[in-house]
């Protein structure tokens, strides 16, 4: 297999082990709080903390990074480039930690007029106080997500593949000792509970940011990494990357207010809503990660270095092969998603109102699922050409159509239309990114056949989907077996979609 499916399974591999795990936290926290206000607030807390690591560690700065480090690696060497990585990393810390001092002082009116306008004023207290906590993750993240990308430049994809898993299990830690009043049992075994309640989430949180940092450090050792107190913004290399991370942070920052806008919004709409759209945006997002972020990451440094070299034919035919893959996968997956939904929303142990509230919310992300996977690869591919304005144009027309959708959508439909107005906005944003791209590189949108393949596909595995989940008593069970009986329908569904798009999985082995 080649080099760029080969990287895209592995990476895909352990996204998928880091799903599994974070389904196992979500269902661990369903059972302990519930749809409830003390999850909103959670939830609701960690707004702007995402909203920093996404613009400095994980997000902007990473992805603005690896192009220009793939360009020392190839030109200069692996030194050069390691020491163009400790001044970013450097000033990306040291920038993280002043804006988190900033943070802090306001949190009060960020909360009350921004984050949860209508949340109790103890619950405002609340959520100030755990955002301040989750600072400390962030702090930890200004490092990790920055050699995340130094080691995806040097085309090294395992350990950061694996870092996610390790976030997770910290927070498993959190939500089994530290937050439940009562013993956590396994077997015939007790472990001791400190009974932090939601503040132990928090502190789980931080034990995972550290092990997410953690489980990275041999791959720095292995590559020869050496660390250097310097940062020198006159240096060209920083400059450079500074002049792709202005773009890409106000890229990030016009996405985020998606998450903002969002909880503003469901703050107002009642106990729980803000958790179920967290739930449906964390389902969706298990198929969007596996198969979009998998293959956009991997391809960012090779077409970084294909532009780097002029072979721009290669560059235009990776994205076309990888536009045409994520159609074929994504089509199917979403629509069998929707439809065998429901038995496994189950076993989060939500009663009626809440299973359904969680199923309506995520199936109206579902319906922007093959438009989020387009847009990983759309934006890395301008950012592989050291594009970072055109993005940036995207993301705050996405930001403006987004507000407007959502205000609009929530008032008819509540949190359904908040949900809606993401797969709409997202949408739109996707085909103008690959109307911009096609214009430039003719070619890259022609998807022959793809479409209707995987639309007959999804048809017939949709129908056997649905007639069996009919004919077998699937709600008589135990909600984990209901959910186990499932899951296997849902694989005999996508094994009869597979003939219908085996064309492009067999393209995207031998790229």
């Amino acid at each position: 297999m080649k080099h760029i499916a080969r990287s895209s399974l592995i990476i895909a591999f352990f996204f998928g082990i880091d799903k599994v795990l974070g389904l196992v936290r979500q269902i661990l926290i369903a059972h302990e709080f519930g749809l409830t206000h003390k999850i909103d607030v959670f939830n609701a807390a960690n707004n702007i903390p995402d909203l920093l690591s996404a613009l400095i560690s994980g997000g902007a700065l990473g992805v603005a990074l690896i192009p220009v480090l793939s360009e020392y690696l190839k030109k200069k060497g692996r030194p050069a480039a390691w020491e163009l990585f400790a001044r970013i990393l450097n000033l990306a810390f040291l920038f993280t930690a002043g804006l988190s001092v900033l943070i802090m002082a306001f949190a009060n009116p960020l909360v009350t007029y921004i984050i949860a306008p209508g949340f109790s004023p103890s619950q405002q207290i609340l959520t100030i106080e755990l955002m301040r906590l989750d600072l400390i993750a962030i702090l930890i993240f200004s490092i990790s997500g920055l050699v995340m990308a130094g080691l995806q430049a040097n085309q090294h994809f395992t350990l950061p593949a694996m870092a996610p898993a390790l976030y997770n299990i910290g927070q498993i830690f959190g939500i089994t000792i530290l937050a439940p009043h009562t013993g956590f049992s396994l077997g015939s075994i007790t472990f001791p509970s400190l009974g932090l309640g939601i503040h132990g989430l928090v502190y789980g949180v931080i034990l995972g940011a550290s092990l997410h940092l953690l489980i990275q450090i041999p791959g720095l050792i292995h590559y020869q990494f050496v660390w250097v107190p310097v940062i020198n913004l006159r240096d060209s290399g920083v400059r450079k990357v500074l002049y792709l991370m202005g773009p890409r942070v106000a890229t990030m920052f016009f996405v985020q207010i998606f998450f903002i806008t969002r909880d503003n919004l469901a703050s107002h709409l009642g106990e729980g809503a803000i958790t179920a759209l967290n739930y449906g945006w964390f389902i969706m997002q298990v198929p969007e990660t596996l198969i979009g972020s998998a293959l956009a990451i991997v391809l960012l440094p090779t077409l970084a270095e294909f532009f780097a070299k002029g072979e721009q034919g290669a560059y235009q035919e990776t994205i076309n092969t990888a536009i045409k893959t994520l159609l074929a996968l994504t089509i199917p997956i979403a629509v069998l998603l929707a439809i065998g939904l429901r038995p496994m929303v189950w076993v989060l142990g939500f009663d009626q109102a809440g299973t359904d509230m969680v199923v309506w919310v995520t199936r109206f992300y579902l319906l922007g699922l093959t438009s989020h996977t387009l847009l990983e690869l759309a934006s890395r591919s301008f950012y592989a050409k050291q594009d970072a304005l055109t993005p940036l144009l995207a993301a705050f027309l996405n930001a403006i159509g987004y507000i407007f959708f959502a205000i609009l959508f929530s008032r008819l439909w509540q949190q359904n239309g908040i949900a809606l107005a993401n797969s709409l906005s997202f949408t739109l944003e996707a085909l103008l990114l690959l109307f911009l791209l096609n214009r430039k590189f003719p070619g890259i949108l022609k998807t022959g056949d793809t479409i209707p393949r995987a639309g007959i596909g999804t048809i017939i595995s949709g129908g056997v989907v649905f007639t069996l989940l009919r004919i077998l008593p699937i709600g008589k069970s135990s909600p984990i077996l209901s959910a186990s009986i499932t899951g296997g329908i849902l694989i005999i569904g996508a094994l009869i979609a597979l003939p219908f798009v085996h064309k492009e999985i067999k393209i995207l082995i031998h790229l």
